[in-house]
C-alpha cells in the first residue's frame, strides 16, 4: 500500500525538486555556456554582455582554426601513448606499493611510511627535478612525463588504506592453499578493490590528461608535443596574431577558440568519465574510512 503523503510532504518534496533543478541548472550552464560560444561568431559575441543560450551568428571559425594546426593529431596520439602507459604502469607500481605498506608484517614500516608522506610536502625543487630527468638521459622523450611521476603518494595512501580494508581471513586463507604474494595481490586484492582501482585509474588519466607544463619542461621536439601543449600552442598563436595586427577578424576568432578548445580538450573525458563515476564515490570511501 502506498502511503498518503501529507501536505507538509508534498510541499517539502516539491521545494526539493526545485531547488535541485536550480542547482542542476547552475552547474550546466557553464557548459552550455562554453559549447554555445565556442559556435558563435567571433564579432557578435564580443558584443553580447548577457546570458548566452544559443550561439550568436552561427560559425565553425574557431574550430577550423583549432583544427587547422596539422599537429592536432599527433598530439592527440602522443597523449593516447601517455595515458594508456602511464596510467597502466601507475596502477602496477601504486599497487606495489600499497601491498607493501598495508602488509601488517613488514619490517621500518611506518618509518618507510613517513618518508613517503613527507614527499607530500617538500621536495627537491624544479631545477633539481629537471636536472635528475636530463641526468636519466629521458629529456625530449614521451618518457620523460611518465617515469618521474610512477606513484603518487596521496594515490598510494588512498590505495593502501584500500587493501588494509580487506580482512586478513582472506589472505590467511589463500596462503593456505600456497599463494604467493603476487597471487594474492593480483587474484585476491586488486578484484576486491576494483572500485578503488577504478578511481585511479580516473585520477591519473585525468593528471596526464590535463598535463601540459612538465611537457613545456622537457620537450623540445614539436613531433613528441601532447594535446595540451597543441591546444596550448594554438591559443598563444591566435593571440600573438591579434597583438600583431595581421589579420582583421583575427581578435574575434581568437576570443571563441579559447572555448573550442576547451571542447575539444574536454570531451573526451566527459565520454570516458560516465562509465567511471559509479565506482568513484565508493572507491574513495573505501580507500578513507579504515586506517
Amino acid at each position: 500500500m502506498r502511503i498518503k503523503e501529507s501536505f507538509g510532504e508534498r510541499v517539502f518534496n516539491i521545494g526539493n525538486i526545485i531547488i535541485m533543478l536550480l542547482i542542476v541548472a547552475v552547474t550546466l550552464y557553464p557548459f552550455w555556456y562554453v559549447t554555445v560560444a565556442s559556435f558563435s561568431d567571433g564579432a557578435q559575441y564580443m558584443k553580447h554582455t548577457r546570458l548566452l543560450f544559443k550561439p550568436i551568428g552561427f560559425s565553425l571559425a574557431a574550430y577550423k582554426a583549432t583544427f587547422a594546426n596539422s599537429m592536432l593529431g599527433r598530439g592527440y596520439l602522443n597523449t593516447l601513448f601517455i595515458l594508456i602507459v602511464g596510467t597502466f604502469l601507475n596502477i602496477v607500481m601504486t599497487s606495489l606499493g600499497a601491498y607493501f605498506l598495508s602488509r601488517k608484517n613488514v619490517m621500518w614500516k611506518k618509518p618507510i611510511m613517513f618518508g613517503i608522506v613527507f614527499t607530500m610536502y617538500f621536495s627537491g625543487g624544479l631545477i633539481p627535478f629537471y636536472l635528475t630527468v636530463k641526468q636519466l638521459h629521458l629529456d625530449n622523450t614521451l618518457w620523460s612525463l611518465i617515469i618521474p611521476n610512477l606513484v603518487n603518494t596521496f594515490n598510494l595512501i588512498i590505495m593502501r588504506t584500500a587493501f588494509m580494508a580487506i580482512p586478513d581471513s582472506l589472505e590467511e586463507s589463500a596462503k593456505l592453499d600456497g599463494a604467493s604474494h603476487f597471487t594474492i595481490l593480483t587474484r585476491l586484492i586488486i578484484p576486491l578493490c576494483a572500485p578503488t582501482i577504478a578511481v585511479m585509474v580516473l585520477y591519473y588519466g585525468v593528471g596526464y590528461w590535463n598535463s601540459w607544463f612538465n611537457a613545456s619542461i622537457f620537450l623540445r621536439d614539436r613531433g613528441k608535443f601532447p594535446l595540451q601543449l597543441i591546444l596550448r600552442e594554438i591559443l598563444l598563436q591566435n593571440t600573438n596574431a591579434d597583438s600583431n595586427n595581421t589579420l582583421i577578424d583575427q581578435e574575434s576568432i581568437s576570443e571563441t577558440i579559447k572555448y573550442a578548445l576547451i571542447i575539444v580538450s574536454t570531451v573526451p573525458v566527459l565520454f570516458v568519465y560516465p562509465f567511471l563515476q559509479k565506482y568513484f564515490v565508493k572507491g574513495v570511501m573505501v580507500g578513507a574510512l579504515k586506517e
